[in-house]
């Protein structure tokens, strides 16, 4: 019995040296030099890992600048100073794109754009938006139940009274937000620009007074106001073409139904 137990730990013992050994020349044969600005890059991201960038994370972001596949100003939740620090790593000259915020076009909370009926579910939009269509009158509003909310990681939305509001002064546009909304009802905008149109209806107006006290009617009172011709209406519905914007307030001030917000 005790030479069996003996010759059993032999042949494991010896196994174990045997792939030990192996291991250790796979290890030298297949081994994969690291770039070490990788690693220096991933000490100055915030390691979010939101995606912003267009990649799964922070390290593979890190990888695809070091194979010149990334620009170095590609992280936007980092900001300028990231972003400079990896150009320096880079040794490139840092170029900065301009601040975007994501704005909720949306402004019929509970009160103005009643709910058709009371969700009492999955307190997530995307839920919500399979049972017939969502519980809110207006085919193109906000659900407010938090799903933009949830994903985003600089804790820059909040909820109040039935819809999403955004902290701008902690927003990273990242974009979280915006692929996660069902509705397609938050944008990335330049965050120089001071007029946003609250509201993503595309339906005609007498469609949009039965469902939402503020929703647009399309009536382009906006469009004529604007001098520069920054603001037109495209499928019932105002839209800022924010290349042109100046921020007159001029749009603003004309809206007969107060949808053109000043951020």
């Amino acid at each position: 019995m005790i030479k069996a137990i003996l010759l059993a730990a032999l042949v494991l013992g010896g196994m174990g040296v045997l792939f030990g050994i192996i291991l250790g020349i796979a290890s030298k044969v297949f081994h994969v030099d690291k770039d070490e600005r990788v690693g220096m890059i991933l000490q100055v991201l915030p390691c979010a890992n939101c995606g912003g960038c267009g990649y799964a994370g922070c390290s593979a972001y890190a990888e695809a600048v070091v194979k010149g596949t990334a620009s170095p100003s590609g992280c936007i939740v980092g900001g300028e100073t990231c972003v400079s620090k990896v150009a320096d790593i880079m040794g490139v000259q840092a170029t900065t794109k301009e601040k975007k915020v994501a704005r909720v076009k949306c402004g019929g909370n509970c009160f103005e754009a009643p709910a058709k009926y009371e969700y009492i579910g999955v307190q997530s939009c995307v839920s919500a938006a399979r049972i017939a269509g969502g519980p809110k009158n207006c085919e193109y509003g906000c659900f407010g139940l938090g799903s933009c909310a949830k994903v985003c990681p600089a804790d820059a939305i909040s909820m109040s009274n039935g819809i999403a509001y955004v902290i701008e002064s902690k927003c990273v546009a990242c974009g979280l937000c915006v692929s996660t909304c069902p509705r397609r009802i938050i944008e990335l905008v330049p965050a120089s620009k001071e007029y946003t149109v609250v509201c993503n209806s595309k339906a005609k107006g007498a469609k949009v007074t039965k469902v939402c006290d503020v929703g647009c009617i399309g009536c382009k009172m906006c469009e004529k106001a604007c001098p520069n011709g920054a603001i037109t209406v495209e499928d019932n519905r105002a839209k800022i073409d924010y290349t042109k914007c100046t921020n007159c307030g001029l749009c603003s001030e004309k809206c007969p139904r107060k949808i053109i917000k000043k951020f």
